[in-house]
């Protein structure tokens, strides 16, 4: 069974940096697209950015969405079995719980019907 635990959240400045992790145990790490969901109170759980497992010319398929697009950095280490999602010139809208996602199929962990979720990680970034 895939176990996905997310850590690295926190408090944090504007402008300020954080660095999420999410470990994937349970089955082959090489072989999940995998991904990073984030939710407020109130609002639907919208994508930041996935990672497929595909190799393309030496490297991943990535996407982000508009809103992290030059800010936010997905990145895997599969001998690590671990996907990190690098967050620079962080706002206060980036305030969120942060969710990892795993799937074989890209194209669900992007339309967030993964098979796997982690508990989630709290960011905050004050003002």
């Amino acid at each position: 069974q895939v176990q996905l635990v997310e850590t690295g959240g926190g408090l944090v400045q504007a402008g300020g940096s954080l660095r999420l992790s999410c470990a994937l145990s349970g089955r082959p790490f090489s072989t999940y697209a995998m991904g990073w969901f984030r939710q407020v109170p109130g609002k639907e759980r919208e994508i930041v950015a996935a990672i497929h497992w595909v190799v393309v010319s030496t490297y991943y398929s990535t996407y982000y969405a508009d809103s992290v697009k030059g800010r936010f950095t997905i990145s895997r280490d599969n001998a690590k079995k671990t996907v990190f999602l690098q967050m620079d010139s962080l706002k206060p809208e980036d305030t969120a719980v942060y969710y990892c996602t795993a799937d074989p199929a890209f194209s669900k962990v992007i339309a967030g019907t993964s098979a796997h979720w982690g508990q989630g990680t709290q960011a905050t970034v004050s003002s």
